[in-house]
């Protein structure tokens, strides 16, 4: 072999590396399972182990007493939880301001079925019983599927609007990180939120955990608030209008990871992300044709409530699936 050869090779590899690893499409489970079993609870991710996925997608609240709940809400909601036997009325207390002990009184494990949010996912299974789990009893789980290439992608639940409600940013990322660095599991863990101001701290916290920024630009709900007045206050700093696009901002954020509502991506902006460097990975994408039309514009992943439609998506597309994991909780 010729010194030219290698040296092509070497540098091959160089950019290899340097691009970072190579990943297969992302199957996200939301909160688990949503659609199949009780969200953000061992039982929906055991499902979504079980059916196989490459990423659980969960959301963590910080408890009073320092302990990382998952949870997808701050405050505990009518429609989801339950104190002995009977639905609560009115939004229940802040995580934040409770204890483990408190929020384990709470049951989880299964809709309100005569509220809108229970009719929205008629085939969710409830299992009654179920409390809110730790971010280590996720880890565990997954350890004890025996899949060790399972990834967490932990959203933290936070607003800039509502600071009573959660614990301040540096806290809640400091907290995160260290978890996530005690569990062994630095690389394959994404710390992801709404709210930039935590990406920001683990940051500078932990470079060498990855970040996702979330966002949502719509008529009711808009994080990146573009063409208003002052920075928006959910960007940790960063005003939307100083930025050609919302790749561009994300990128300047310091993201690896551009997670879009699905309603705002087009094949341009995956593009231009995707030349940025940062992957594409939408929220939430629970019909076939719309996976379908997702995976044509050439996404890097897409969030599911319903991990087994976008696994027949993937699987009659002929596209690489995750391989199953079958545990129970």
């Amino acid at each position: 072999m010729k010194p030219t050869l290698f040296a092509k090779l070497g540098l091959t590899l160089a950019l290899m590396l340097a691009a970072g690893p190579a990943f297969s499409f992302d199957l996200q489970g939301h909160r688990g399972a949503r659609g199949l079993a009780p969200e953000n609870t061992l039982p929906a991710f055991a499902t979504a182990l079980t059916l196989g996925v490459t990423t659980l997608e969960f959301d963590v609240n910080l408890s009073r007493d320092g302990k990382l709940v998952v949870g997808h809400d701050p405050v505990l909601l009518p429609h989801l939880a339950r104190l002995d036997g009977k639905w609560i009325t009115s939004p229940g207390p802040a995580i934040w301001h409770s204890t483990l002990d408190d929020v384990l009184r709470y049951d989880v494990g299964r809709l309100d079925p005569a509220s809108r949010y229970g009719q929205t996912y008629p085939e969710q299974k409830p299992v009654d019983g179920t409390r809110m789990p730790l971010l280590e009893q996720v880890f565990a789980l997954a350890a004890k599927s025996g899949n060790a290439d399972m990834r967490f992608n932990i959203e933290t639940k936070l607003s800039p609007l509502k600071p009573d409600e959660s614990a301040p940013p540096e806290q809640f990322a400091r907290a995160l990180v260290q978890a996530i660095r005690q569990a062994g599991l630095v690389h394959r863990s994404r710390i992801q939120s709404f709210d930039w101001r935590t990406l920001r701290e683990a940051a500078q916290q932990a470079p060498e955990i990855a970040r996702v920024h979330l966002t949502i630009e719509g008529t009711t709900s808009d994080n990146v608030q573009r063409g208003q007045p002052g920075a928006s206050p959910w960007l940790g700093g960063l005003d939307a209008d100083d930025f050609t696009s919302t790749p561009a901002l994300v990128k300047a954020a310091g993201g690896q990871v551009w997670s879009p509502f699905w309603r705002n991506v087009t094949p341009a902006l995956v593009a231009e992300a995707q030349q940025l460097g940062l992957q594409v990975i939408p929220w939430t994408v629970n019909d076939p044709a719309e996976m379908e039309r997702q995976i044509a514009m050439k996404v890097d992943g897409l969030i599911s409530d319903y991990p087994d439609r976008l696994r027949a998506v993937m699987q009659a597309r002929g596209m690489a699936l995750p391989r199953p994991s079958p545990v129970v909780p």
